[in-house]
């Protein structure tokens, strides 16, 4: 379900394009990395005028299924410094540990001011369930990894070098 709303996503250029917007290195109108907002009203012009930046929310219906744990709905400052697959992996971690879906999002929020966003930063972390994510198993591999000598050998000079 995860989609960014950045300019240089083909249907949002297109949209800015149309609306006589531009996008320099992937920003709108060279200053925003976003193509929708909420505030950055300075950007927008009178109510109801055409504009490049939407605060119209691209919505999407989706039946949920008892595979789907939960959802997190953060702003470009968390976006920014975190992918959506380390973003699920890490609030999965803290709901497995707590199950307490406030205090993963402050931790989302920690770890991208740890990794030094320069946005705003808002999250949301909403449980489908009251009972904590399912462990999940991976079964163990039979398969036995080596390197031959000749291998290790040649390892060990490029990493010297």
């Amino acid at each position: 379900m995860s989609k960014d709303h950045k300019p240089n996503c083909t249907s949002e250029r297109l949209r800015i394009e149309k609306l006589g917007g531009v996008i320099y290195d992937g920003y709108l109108n060279g200053q925003l990395s976003v193509a929708r907002a909420l505030g950055d009203w300075h950007m927008k012009g009178p109510k109801g005028s055409a504009c490049p930046l939407s605060a119209e929310p691209e919505l999407q219906e989706t039946d949920l299924s008892d595979e789907d744990e939960f959802l997190i709905m953060g702003c470009d400052g968390l976006w920014d410094v975190m992918s959506s697959q380390c973003a699920v992996t890490m609030a999965r971690k803290e709901l497995m540990l707590h199950n307490d879906p406030e205090r993963c999002s402050r931790e989302l929020v920690r770890e991208a001011l740890k990794r030094n966003t320069c946005d705003n930063l808002t999250v949301i972390v909403v449980c489908f369930s009251a009972e904590p994510p399912p462990r999940i198993e991976i079964p163990q591999s039979h398969v036995r990894r080596s390197i031959s000598s000749e291998g290790l050998n040649l390892l060990k000079g490029v990493l010297d070098c």
